[in-house]
């Protein structure tokens, strides 16, 4: 219920008709954007100079500190707040004694790896299917929509336990784990993309087009795909933080990311026994993950509104009729 109320509402978004100034001037407008965007700015610098900053730090993320933990407790950190100090920034890992700011840096980087790369595979497939569903015949039409019925029907995690029990052991979880992701959750796209085809090719400019000789694939190149740029735009960017939970989701469960590779997920999946014991190890990844989905979430509603000025609109329309009606 609630993926088809996203996809009627990002549906209805509209390609900006003023070009992309007043796209920024309008998304600059939105502090709570700015905020989420400067939040996923610094997310993605952690990722990308992970290795500098463990550099920087003097530490890796898979070696073992066996003299940082208490054996006599079962593994607890030594000093307080998880063995925070000056050569371990973030405390060390229960048992293991692995720095934890080595972790969550190199997690990063795969958590928000395998999310943008199920995102583009997402958005590549989706507008495919769904330019050939609205450009083809009504056999090419249906055929394509009751694949894209099926796929809204796979469970992810059926689907991923199913690829794991086929795929080699030595093939990287993160590749497959993105592959899995992008190839069940397509579907969404591809609906928007079809319903805004179907419209947009009964418009003048379009028709003209096709009758001066142009192809489908040149039609949809050159008039189609500028126009549904906002709405793929928009879902895309609703749709990397739901896939960041999806892996962390698969990692929790045990068939996604497996160690020493390290993962939000994955982390939260080994801390669930020591939340009492070291509730940092708990704690850090989980604000980490919250702090992400957030953020992106905020900078997706921003973008949706920057795309689409006429929502506010008639937000603030809307708010003014139940105040007068209420006056």
């Amino acid at each position: 219920m609630a993926e088809a109320l996203l996809v009627e509402e990002v549906g209805a978004v509209r390609a900006p008709a003023s070009g992309a100034h007043p796209f920024w001037r309008r998304l600059r407008a939105r502090r709570s954007a700015l905020v989420a965007a400067a939040v996923v700015a610094l997310l993605v610098l952690l990722a990308l100079a992970a290795p500098l900053l463990t550099g920087i730090e003097g530490q890796n993320p898979t070696a073992y500190h066996p003299d940082l933990v208490d054996s006599a407790t079962g593994g607890v950190p030594l000093g307080s707040f998880g063995g925070i100090s000056a050569e371990h920034w973030l405390g060390v890992e229960p048992l293991t004694g692995r720095d934890l700011f080595a972790r969550v840096a190199y997690g990063a980087r795969v958590s928000l790896g395998v999310a943008l790369g199920a995102t583009l595979l997402q958005v590549a497939v989706g507008v495919v299917v769904g330019l050939s569903a609205g450009l083809g015949n009504r056999f090419v039409d249906q055929a394509l929509s009751r694949v894209t019925d099926v796929v809204v029907a796979l469970p992810v995690m059926v689907t991923a336990l199913g690829a794991l029990a086929v795929v080699p052991a030595g093939f990287p979880r993160p590749v497959l784990i993105a592959v899995i992701v992008g190839l069940v959750g397509w579907s969404g796209i591809s609906k928007i993309v079809r319903a805004q085809t179907l419209s947009l090719k009964s418009r003048d400019h379009v028709a003209a087009a096709r009758l001066s000789g142009w192809g489908s694939w040149q039609i949809a190149r050159r008039e189609l795909l500028p126009a549904l740029a906002a709405p793929v735009i928009t879902y895309a960017v609703l749709l990397f933080p739901a896939n960041i939970v999806v892996e962390a989701a698969l990692s929790f469960l045990g068939v996604g990311i497996k160690p020493p590779t390290p993962s939000w997920g994955q982390m939260l999946s080994d801390a669930d026994t020591w939340y009492q014991a070291a509730p940092t190890y708990l704690l850090i990844p989980a604000l980490l993950l919250f702090v992400t989905v957030l953020a992106l979430t905020v900078l997706g509603e921003g973008v949706r509104t920057a795309l689409d000025p006429r929502a506010a609109s008639r937000l603030r329309i809307g708010t003014g009729r139940k105040k007068e009606a209420g006056a």
